[in-house]
């Protein structure tokens, strides 16, 4: 009976595993969709320490797929291991701390993006369509469908704006429906009608929020994998301690 347990119970990690293994890939990739994120926002943001959660996402990603390897490991009969069994223990543990960081860190950015956006409206005013800046407008309004800081009419206090005599707002304002349009003020229904401040928050909000629902995931694993392995190492010490016991008899 204890041996067919014990294998109901390897069977049980390896499952788990491969669980956890398919959950270190969606908090792997959370973390590099933040960074592309970060990558072609960056001169939006007030602040450089924005990235963290998605360093931190990875380094738990890299540690989710160990931890499943290792897991895979004793499931197998030739793997019972006392070390390897507290190894894989240490490392949910460390995983755990780590995950917890990284979505707590992007629950306070999902509540301050309104003021890490600060320098939005400065960029879209400094705007000369030649510069990296300009450039990242550009790419933000044609990739959001947005024009603007709030609507199109903010760019008709920009500098940029005035040096087109008053006619014209960039190019990535037009909507991609209308191939004639030119970016003329006059003709605003050719436009995109929302502005990029709101549409940014709400890209950054949906990327941020896969690494602060990442914790939860992952410490449920955690918490089946835990009562397996603890269950695991029960089984081993009675089996050592049987052994024990007939080898003095």
């Amino acid at each position: 009976m204890s041996d067919q347990r014990k294998n109901a119970l390897k069977t049980i990690l390896q499952l788990t595993c491969q669980l956890l293994w398919v959950v270190g890939l969606v908090v792997g990739m959370s973390g590099v969709y933040l960074l592309m994120k970060y990558k072609q926002s960056s001169v939006f943001l007030s602040q450089s320490y924005f990235p963290l959660p998605a360093f931190l996402a990875l380094a738990s990603a890299v540690l989710i797929l160990a931890c499943g390897g290792l897991g895979s490991c004793l499931s197998i009969e030739i793997r019972d291991s006392t070390f390897l069994q507290g190894l894989f223990v240490y490392l949910l543990v460390l995983v755990f701390c780590l995950e917890s960081t990284a979505s707590a860190l992007a629950f306070f950015h999902t509540t301050k993006l309104e003021s890490e956006l600060t320098p939005l409206s400065g960029v879209f005013h400094n705007y000369t369509g030649r510069d990296p800046d300009s450039q990242a407008v550009d790419a933000t309004q044609a990739e959001l469908q947005c024009c603007g800081v709030h609507d199109f009419r903010d760019w008709l206090e920009t500098p940029w704006f005035n040096s087109t005599g008053g006619l014209l707002v960039p190019h990535s304002c037009c909507n991609s429906t209308f191939l004639s349009c030119k970016g003329a003020v006059d003709q605003p229904w050719q436009l995109y009608t929302q502005g990029c401040q709101v549409k940014l928050e709400k890209s950054l909000q949906f990327v941020l929020r896969f690494i602060i629902w990442g914790s939860p995931i992952v410490f449920f694993v955690e918490v089946v994998l835990f009562l397996t392995m603890a269950q695991l190492m029960t089984q081993t010490d009675q089996t050592v301690m049987e052994y024990r016991i007939l080898g003095k008899n």
